[in-house]
């Protein structure tokens, strides 16, 4: 297999060569360019013909966002991972890259523990999602008219019941697919919201704001023993595990540091599963694209108390781990387009148990 060809851009020379020589090292990777702005990386885009562009986005004469409306303009399918640094500024700048086109974002790694601790963050986070964004490339096509998928023992188009929750995990272009999500939903959706974005923190925050102002729905950033209202969606922070307790009539959000699960924190595992004890077959949880298996474990402890999970299909995600692994173990109600995802909640929140005659 040929390997897949990488193209790094960012005004420090320091940082191009310490990312390049890792990146290297891998086998299955080449950078085959370097580029100290995006005017020269755009110059050398048809010349090297990458598989992915890693891109800074604070550089001089033209910076990342700039060079990344160009870019989209003559490559809209090529993968593009952006570099900003964990700042408020960063994460903000982050956001606009994604909403201009870009695939995903990593942070730069500090100083803080070291040239070792930066080299692993390299082999073990962004390797392997530019293994999972190249990969793909050349067999993935969005369909001009899809429709909902269910499993074939499914009988009917959606198991009438209570909703009382709607809980949401994604990753890897997840900013993106929850603003295309909330923004086909009502602001009297009569159920609270909880979301795991894998992000860092800062980003969460950024987020939630970023979604508020998109959306007719009010996004904020959990705090530990918030109350969950109808209508109102919370993202769990980075770096915190979010879960449910009930108190009394009343449900609060906590927040804890536990370990990470599926090297994660906020995990979405950790949600649903707090989710399925609190809520039971009154839950209903989406998967949305992402890298890696978090949410398949907390998919199926919604599932064994009777609730519901809806997964994004592959043509319309940008990685199809998390969603894939949910289908495969054949624990989705629904496989859903993204565009289709709001549809397809409403029909099942706003179905109500019928009352029975006494």
């Amino acid at each position: 297999m040929s390997k897949f060809r990488l193209l790094v851009v960012d005004d420090s020379a320091v940082f191009r060569r310490l990312v390049s020589e890792e990146l290297s090292r891998d086998p299955d990777l080449e950078v085959v360019g370097t580029a100290a702005n995006g005017r020269i990386a755009l110059a050398k885009l048809t010349q090297l013909n990458p598989d992915l562009v890693i891109l800074d986005l604070a550089m001089p004469e033209m910076d990342g966002l700039e060079a990344l409306k160009e870019l989209r303009k003559t490559h809209p399918r090529l993968p593009v991972i952006i570099f900003s640094s964990l700042t408020e500024l960063g994460a903000e700048a982050t956001l606009d890259a994604l909403s201009l086109g870009a695939t995903d974002y990593f942070t730069k790694p500090s100083d803080v523990g070291g040239l070792d601790a930066s080299l692993r963050v390299i082999r073990e986070q962004l390797v392997p999602e530019i293994k999972a964004l190249c990969a793909p490339l050349g067999r993935k096509t969005t369909p001009a008219a899809a429709s909902p998928v269910r499993p074939a023992d499914d009988k009917s188009p959606a198991r009438r019941g209570t909703v009382r929750v709607l809980a949401v995990g994604s990753s890897t272009g997840g900013p993106n697919a929850l603003a295309e999500v909330f923004m086909r939903l009502p602001a009297d959706i009569p159920v609270p919201i909880l979301i795991v974005q894998h992000m860092p923190p800062v980003f969460t925050r950024s987020l939630a704001e970023r979604l508020t102002a998109q959306t007719s729905i009010r996004f904020q950033e959990a705090t530990s023993g918030c109350l969950l209202n109808p209508g109102e969606a919370w993202i769990a922070p980075g770096d915190h595990h979010m879960t449910v307790v009930r108190d009394g009539a009343q449900y609060r959000l906590l927040l804890n540091q536990d370990p990470p699960e599926n090297s994660c924190r906020p995990a979405v595992d950790v949600l649903f599963r707090s989710v399925a004890h609190c809520f039971g077959a009154d839950s209903l949880a989406v998967i949305l694209t992402g890298m890696g298996r978090d949410g398949f474990r907390g998919c199926e402890a919604i599932r064994e108390v009777g609730g519901q999970v809806l997964v994004q299909d592959e043509a319309t995600s940008v990685v199809w781990g998390m969603p894939g692994y949910v289908v495969q173990a054949g624990l989705a109600d629904c496989v859903v387009p993204l565009p289709m995802i709001a549809a397809e909640i409403l029909e099942r929140v706003r179905v109500r148990e019928p009352k029975r005659s006494v």
